[in-house]
């Protein structure tokens, strides 16, 4: 019987099997730290315990710094995106649904996931690299004995300000992407005007789209500091548990805002 396990245990199905199993734990651990620390983050914005000082300095780096490259990102893809399209619209005489497709898209989708994209590739890796640099270096431990909350003074001013600016990051990459769309349309395709372009944006562009477009991108704006501030805090070893933590914040952000993403599709267009 011994012998029998032992090549079993030999085999590639049952190493398989240990690996799923474990990074299954782990995801589930991962998840619950998260959300406890959601709990906790929520328990001080209910009871009002802001610092305000903190929430507007994150707010700036969350949006001010973080839009040249996202309006960039959103921008360059509406580009590709009218580039592609529209000759082919012309061609099967759609040109009055040019900009209505545009539209759609950066408000629905693009807009929002490209955003997202950028903000936790410059902002998002920032905030987890910070709060690890602060965890291996005792900050934290500092602030546990001084019975200073982290989530008071770290998470909570991250995850509102996260929460507040992605809307307005979203907004404007979103109406950037649309008027380089129109603009790239008129330059790829034939009789493509601007009064065409406009006109067919509103046809099918309802406030509803943009509602949902707002309170998904808070929804992603808060996730994104939340899980990058989670996994900083739970830094270990040094610097190179600063960079595997970044690494993960970044990995699970990314994970994290498309499943967003899949829920609101499936709840409002589905």
């Amino acid at each position: 019987m011994a012998k029998l396990r032992w090549y079993l245990e030999q085999t590639v199905t049952y190493k398989t099997t240990l690996i799923l199993l474990k990074n299954l734990g782990d995801f589930f651990e991962t998840f619950g730290n998260i959300a406890y620390r959601f709990v906790q983050t929520l328990k001080f914005l209910l009871t009002f315990q802001i610092n305000f000082k903190q929430v507007i300095e994150q707010s700036s780096r969350f949006a001010v710094d973080s839009l040249p490259i996202t309006l960039s990102i959103v921008a360059m893809t509406a580009i590709i995106l009218a580039m592609q399209v529209a000759p082919e619209l012309v061609k099967q005489g759609g040109k009055d649904y040019i900009g209505l497709l545009v539209a759609l898209t950066m408000v629905r989708e693009v807009g929002v996931i490209m955003s997202g994209f950028a903000i936790i590739s410059m902002i998002g890796s920032s905030q987890a690299s910070e709060l690890a640099t602060m965890r291996v270096t005792e900050q934290i431990d500092a602030m546990n004995v001084l019975k200073v909350s982290p989530f008071k003074y770290l998470f909570l001013p991250r995850v509102l300000a996260g929460c507040i600016m992605m809307p307005f990051v979203v907004v404007i990459s979103s109406t950037l992407g649309i008027i380089a769309g129109g603009l790239t349309s008129m330059m790829a395709a034939k009789d493509v005007t601007w009064l065409c372009y406009v006109s067919s944006v509103w046809q099918g562009l309802y406030i509803r789209d943009i509602n949902i477009m707002l309170f998904k991108s808070a929804c992603f704006g808060g996730a994104i500091s939340l899980i990058s501030s989670s996994f900083g805090y739970e830094a270990k070893g040094g610097a190179k548990g600063v960079g595997i933590a970044t690494t993960k914040a970044v990995v699970w952000s990314f994970v994290a805002i498309v499943i967003i993403d899949c829920i609101f599709a499936v709840a409002f267009y589905f």
